[in-house]
């Protein structure tokens, strides 16, 4: 299996949770990519966060044979803010700060699964759910993600599947024979930013979440589907008997090509179980995500930082760096 980059891993773990709210609420927008810093980024976005090397590789033997070894990465993260001539912008050294606290929280809590990165709706809205996609539909057949039976959900159902908090999406149908359905796309990585997608061949893990039920007169219950690409069919289902919220669970770990698309897509189905009888048959939906592990980096931790701001151009670009350090452990012949 591929050894993902670690500059890839950590960006991808910032991007993925960094948060940031203005002082006038609004979420910041923040380019994360590798090194090195864009000025003409700063005219779109509130920051940018670079990452690179700091220093070489360290790869050390752990026992006489080599054959247990452990690679170390020096890292460097660096955020860039600058006054932006937009009343709705933040000062450049308040952006910088905010963006400082969030780096800390993020490194150091995640500084044991830097390889992991969750996927979910939360504050996506129609037509902002690029690159994730809920859709839902009603058929006599489990649809495939290219039907054209699939609508998007508005704005205000996407809210209801943004966390578990016991509000849910519902899809209903009284036509004998149909099932209602629901159709979730995730993007892994982001499709305008290469440095954050994963390759194909460094994903180890796919774990895909569904939070809900269905309601029918021949039977409770759901069925969990993913979207195998080779097979060009739905797989793996799990299913559940429940008349009231339950949690089903779709663990990958082999042949983890075939569910991840050319375009990085990941495509999962819910459905009933049962189909409708001709009487109200309905499938609800209260949160569902898609978690992936990579092979790479199994730790990460901060060892450093600093504020460097660059005072000989104008604007000032306010700028702070982290010194990361992080390593795997491999097992060779």
């Amino acid at each position: 299996m591929t050894v993902e980059n670690p500059v890839s891993t950590v960006l991808r773990l910032i991007d993925n949770r960094i948060v940031v709210v203005k002082d006038n609420d609004a979420r910041a927008s923040i380019k994360c990519t590798e090194e090195n810093y864009d000025r003409e980024l700063l005219k779109n976005y509130d920051a940018q966060i670079t990452c690179g090397q700091s220093a070489p590789s360290e790869d050390q033997r752990l026992n006489l044979s080599g054959t247990k070894r452990r690679r170390i990465a020096h890292l460097k993260v660096a955020a860039f803010a600058m006054n932006r001539e937009i009343a709705s912008s933040d000062p450049g050294r308040v952006m910088r700060d905010k963006i400082v606290e969030q780096l800390n929280a993020i490194i150091r809590e995640c500084r044991q699964i830097p390889y992991e990165t969750t996927y979910n709706f939360y504050g996506l809205g129609y037509p902002e759910g690029t690159p994730h996609k809920a859709k839902d539909a009603a058929a006599n057949s489990e649809q495939s993600p290219s039907s054209l039976a699939w609508t998007e959900l508005s704005a205000a159902n996407y809210e209801k599947i943004w966390s578990n908090d016991d509000v849910l999406h519902s899809k209903a149908t009284s036509v004998a024979t149909q099932y209602p359905q629901m159709l979730f796309r995730f993007k892994i990585g982001k499709s305008e930013n290469y440095d954050l997608q994963p390759l194909p061949g460094c994903v180890k893990r796919i774990v895909l979440t569904f939070v809900g039920y269905g309601t029918a007169a021949a039977g409770d219950g759901v069925t969990l589907q993913v979207w195998d690409n080779v097979a060009g069919a739905w797989s793996g289902a799990v299913t559940g008997t429940a008349s009231a919220k339950e949690t089903l669970t779709i663990t990958l770990t082999t042949d983890l090509t075939n569910y991840i698309d050319e375009d990085g897509y990941c495509w999962v189905l819910a459905r009933t179980t049962n189909p409708s009888a001709g009487a109200a048959t309905t499938l609800y939906c209260d949160f569902v995500q898609c978690v992936i592990q990579v092979t790479g980096l199994t730790y990460c931790d901060v060892v450093s930082s600093s504020n460097s701001d660059l005072t000989d151009v104008k604007p000032f670009i306010y700028k702070a760096e982290f010194i990361l350090r992080g390593w795997l452990f491999e097992d060779i012949t």
